[in-house]
């Protein structure tokens, strides 16, 4: 049993694992950490790696998207050299949420595995993803404050009851623009599954939620929607 175990062993091929939490609060109480360690945990286990070593990050304030503020994650990109294994993490965001930042960690040509993402996920992909986290927060920021602008300037009082049905109104622009924000932006990942030969909507469907893309609403992905998502960009063609 002792040599079987060995050479089961010898056969895992060795990652390095990397979590982070932003503020010290977070990790004094262990909020996100376990979650983190619990998602690498189990995807070790289905993919056959072995974790030679947990490196954990408490990043506190600003100025956290460069690696000289980043002590652990330099450290855990140095033993994933030495050892030439990859580097893998829970999600993506737990890198950074700075689309620079991904591009200049890609750049290092270190492999970086996002469990939430899959193992087969390729640099191309995850600087997708990283684009389209940071462009959607950035368009989110920007429409609240330009809605509140305008508010402001034709004297409503914000929190108005009054002018309910004028700030639902508002909302249902500005879901309607998100949605073709997002159409436009998931558009690249649809052509990229395309180029690999995945063709039907359905088919697509299930590469999206294998890849950890959601709809803009946050659920899964449908063969339906797949087809919604390409009557959109037709509209929005005309």
């Amino acid at each position: 049993m002792q040599l079987v175990a060995k050479v089961l062993e010898a056969h895992l091929k060795q990652a390095v694992a990397y979590v982070r939490v932003s503020t010290s609060k977070q990790a004094r109480s262990g909020l996100g950490l376990d979650a983190q360690r619990s998602a690498i945990a189990d995807f070790a286990l289905r993919e056959g790696l072995e974790i030679a070593e947990w490196y954990e990050e408490i990043e506190t304030g600003k100025g956290s998207d460069a690696l000289d503020r980043r002590p652990v994650l330099s450290a855990a990109m140095q033993h994933a050299k030495r050892s030439d294994c990859p580097i893998v993490v829970a999600k993506l965001d737990r890198l950074s949420r700075d689309v620079h930042f991904i591009s200049g960690l890609m750049a290092q040509r270190i492999p970086f595995v996002v469990t939430e993402l899959g193992s087969d996920t390729d640099p191309f992909l995850l600087h997708l993803f990283a684009a389209l986290a940071e462009k959607e927060r950035a368009l989110i920021s920007q429409r609240t404050r330009e809605a509140l602008a305008r508010r402001k300037a034709q004297g409503v009082p914000l929190g108005n009851r009054t002018n309910l049905a004028d700030a639902q109104a508002l909302g249902r622009a500005a879901r309607a623009k998100q949605v073709d924000d997002y159409t436009a932006k998931v558009l690249p990942i649809i052509r990229q599954i395309e180029a690999n030969g995945i063709r039907s909507d359905r088919s697509i469907a299930r590469e999206l939620e294998r890849l950890g893309v959601r709809t803009p609403r946050g659920a899964t992905w449908t063969g339906v929607q797949v087809a919604r998502v390409r009557a959109r960009v037709e509209e929005m063609a005309r």
